[in-house]
């Protein structure tokens, strides 16, 4: 991506009160590089407050810069849009995804079929070794282990993933700069040398309550399924498995005494209908047919030399194809957009269809692959 498209992204993602709700209202009026150049009646037309509006037009250009030095400061460090190729295509389709994702590590991992672990931080020794067992199970079977670096049950589950060798990918609810809790500082290293670092907040934001059940709509969103291991009836895990319910991903539990408090969330999550495991077998006969379609429209992570290729080559109907991202898009909003009659629209979508450019998805196209 280029530097003023990121700086126009960055503008909306720092506007004040704004969110990914709102965020997605705007950009289905237009690009953001487009909505930095209108007036302040365009702006108010839509429904910005003036605050807003202000800050577009006037922004705190210290922020981005703050943003674009760290991005700078490791090839390891990314900071993915939400219409840029390689953000996850799973997460891309929960409710309001957020707009950027800080990234530390490989790219890739996050368009990996996942699935996430989570459980209590004071987890009973029966726990933490099911965690682990499960994790390296998982990573055995090709599936990246997702978590939130939380002390208990998450540690355990990003170890087992690593000490297999396989991959495992963190939701931070805090800023890439500082690693939360501190004793996981190894363990988050070794998590960016084997997956991701993932943060929807600026780097430098620090850990706050307020911030933790919400990376947790991430967690769940970037998985194919969520495995509850150990929950008491008021655990943060039960969040997760909310999220996981809502955006329609498949929600398992390990089952538990009933004497034991820490067992009393997942037992009540298999009364609701959530999915009893006992074997790793389990989780993998069930998400299957979602795994191969994550495989399928995994993102290419693409070389240098790739990349120059595919600047040379004259895309078909590139004014059309610049306005699918991995959000969907309906047909008459892409007309709005590029001023082309909607049947002309139709017949172009269906040849960048056959070409492989695009998808047909519920509600309208989304962009496959590079695009």
């Amino acid at each position: 991506m280029n530097e003023a498209k990121l700086r126009a992204w960055l503008t909306l993602y720092f506007t004040p009160r704004l969110g990914a709700k709102g965020l997605q209202k705007l950009l289905a009026k237009a690009a953001p590089e487009e909505l930095l150049a209108w007036d302040e009646l365009q702006l108010r037309a839509t429904g910005l407050t003036a605050a807003q509006v202000g800050f577009l037009q006037r922004p705190k250009l210290e922020y981005i810069e703050q943003c674009l030095t760290w991005l700078v400061q490791s090839p390891s460090h990314h900071i993915v849009t939400l219409d840029d190729p390689h953000y996850p295509p799973l997460l891309a389709q929960v409710p309001a995804p957020p707009p950027l994702l800080f990234v530390k590590g490989a790219l890739a991992s996050l368009s990996s079929p996942q699935v996430a672990m989570v459980g209590s931080r004071h987890a009973t020794i029966d726990g933490l070794q099911n965690a682990h067992y499960f994790a390296r199970a998982l990573a055995e079977s090709g599936l990246t282990v997702t978590s939130g670096l939380a002390l208990g049950v998450d540690g355990h589950a990003h170890d087992g993933a690593l000490q297999y060798g396989g991959t495992s990918v963190a939701v931070l609810g805090c800023g890439l700069n500082t690693i939360y809790p501190s004793r996981h500082k190894q363990l988050a290293a070794r998590i960016e040398q084997q997956g991701a670092l993932v943060s929807e907040f600026h780097p430098a934001i620090l850990p706050k309550a307020a911030n933790f059940p919400r990376r947790n709509r991430i967690i769940s969103g970037l998985s194919l399924g969520v495995l509850v291991v150990e929950a008491t009836e008021k655990s943060g895990s039960l969040i997760t498995a909310r999220y996981a319910a809502e955006q329609g991903r498949d929600v398992f539990a390990l089952p538990g005494s009933i004497h034991s408090p820490q067992a009393k969330g997942c037992n009540q999550l298999i009364k609701q209908g959530a999915c009893l495991i006992q074997t790793v077998e389990d989780i993998v006969n069930e998400i299957e047919t979602l795994r191969s379609w994550s495989t399928q429209y995994r993102p290419v992570i693409e070389t240098n030399q790739a990349i120059e290729k595919e600047a040379k080559e004259k895309l078909p109907f590139a004014d059309l194809l610049a306005n699918v991202g991995r959000e969907v898009t309906p047909v008459d909003i892409l007309a709005q957009r590029t001023n082309i009659p909607v049947q002309d629209v139709m017949m172009q979508l269906l040849e960048l269809e056959l070409l492989g450019h695009v998808v047909a998805v519920s509600g309208g196209y989304i962009r496959k692959g590079r695009g």
